[in-house]
Formats: structure tokens, C-alpha cells, sequence
């Protein structure tokens, strides 16, 4: 655990509060309102899809590879009776097919190895199951992105990993997730780099 990493998982919440107030908890609550099942959260941070999960999942895991997320995560969690796991998306330490919703919201931006990480989704989900993802993402204007590239170094590094300019779209497609299904949308209130949004139900490729 990185004394940054620590004071990252300290300052997360308050960063992303007012994004949060602007409209991201509601993109939060309609996304998961459609979670069914056994439930696998990517990334669950400190907890902020807690809430939007609706109450009829079979169950629901959540997985951190931060000890400090980790440690907030589970003071939330727990509680309720939610299982959490220190582990990254790139490799998870669950068997296959044993998931029918995966939950990534803005994770793939941070992952060290996005193909893996995809293909670790792909691997745990059952046939029929979904990915249901909220992503930052490269921005489609020329503008902008060229200033998430110029800002790419500053950002990852206050970001704590995060890609400001990753291409998680073209990612998923060469995943085999059907990206049609993915509508553009917003995080308002966050710095222009991060913006631009992606979110969407994505049936598990067969």
C-alpha cells in the first residue's frame, strides 16, 4: 500500500461528489437497476454502486486490487452481507461462468492490462450474462482529444493509474462485446479529459 494510494482512497469520495450530485448517481441507479442474479462488481473502490443495486440479486461480490479501497469497501460491505475480495480485474480469482452481471464503472481506464481484463470478464460471466459498464473514454472531438494526450502524464499520475485518452470502445469490441449498445453520455462537473462517457448493457459475447 502506497502512502498516495492511501491518501487517494481518502480524497475519492469528496472528488467525485459533486459529479456524483450532477447526474453520475443517477447513471449509477438506471444502469444497475438491471443487475439480476450473481453479481461481480470490478473495481468497487469505496463503495459508491452500494446503493444502486437493486435488492433482488442473488448476490453480490465486490473485488478492489487496492488494500485501502479495500479496507473502506469492507467496512461498508460486509455489513450487509457482501463478499469482498482483494483482487484486480486482470485476474480474478473466481471460476469460470460462475457470475450473470459483471459491474465495471469507471474501471477499464485504470487496469493495467485491458485485453486481460476483458477477457477475464468474458471468462467469469455465464452464457447469457451481461457487462454492465459505465467508462470514461476517448473523446470523439479532435480538440480534445488532443489535450487528453497532452494531459495523459499529469492525469495518470494524479489519477492513481487512470488513462485519461484509453480507447476502451475499440477494447471492447476487439473483446467481442456488441458496443452498439453502448450510449454516449456525461460525467458533469469533472475536469473536460474525463468527460465524455460511454455506458450500456452488453450481452456476454458467445
Amino acid at each position: 500500500m502506497t502512502a498516495y494510494g492511501r491518501l487517494f482512497t481518502a480524497i475519492y469520495d469528496p472528488f467525485l461528489a459533486w459529479g456524483e450530485r450532477a447526474g453520475m448517481g443517477a447513471l449509477r441507479r438506471s444502469l444497475l437497476s438491471e443487475a439480476q442474479g450473481d453479481v461481480l462488481e470490478i473495481g468497487a473502490g469505496t463503495g459508491l454502486n452500494l446503493d444502486a443495486y437493486p435488492p433482488g440479486v442473488a448476490s453480490l461480490t465486490l473485488a478492489d486490487p487496492e488494500p485501502s479501497m479495500v479496507a473502506r469497501l469492507r467496512g461498508r460491505a460486509e455489513e450487509n452481507g457482501h463478499e469482498v475480495v482483494e483482487a484486480g480485474a486482470e485476474s480474478l480469482p473466481f471460476a469460470d461462468a460462475s457470475f450473470d452481471t459483471v459491474v465495471s464503472t469507471l474501471v477499464l481506464c485504470t487496469v493495467t492490462d485491458v485485453t486481460a481484463s476483458l477477457a477475464e470478464i468474458r471468462r467469469v460471466l455465464r452464457p447469457g450474462g451481461r457487462l454492465l459498464a459505465i467508462e470514461h473514454v476517448r473523446a470523439e472531438a479532435h480538440g480534445l482529444r488532443r489535450w487528453q494526450d497532452r494531459l495523459h502524464g499529469p492525469w495518470l499520475r494524479f489519477g492513481y493509474g487512470c488513462h485519461c485518452n484509453r480507447d476502451t470502445v475499440a477494447s471492447l469490441a476487439a473483446a467481442g462485446f456488441e458496443t452498439g449498445a453502448l450510449a454516449p453520455a456525461r460525467w458533469r462537473r469533472m475536469p473536460p479529459i474525463v468527460a465524455p462517457l460511454v455506458t450500456g448493457s452488453l450481452p456476454a459475447p458467445a
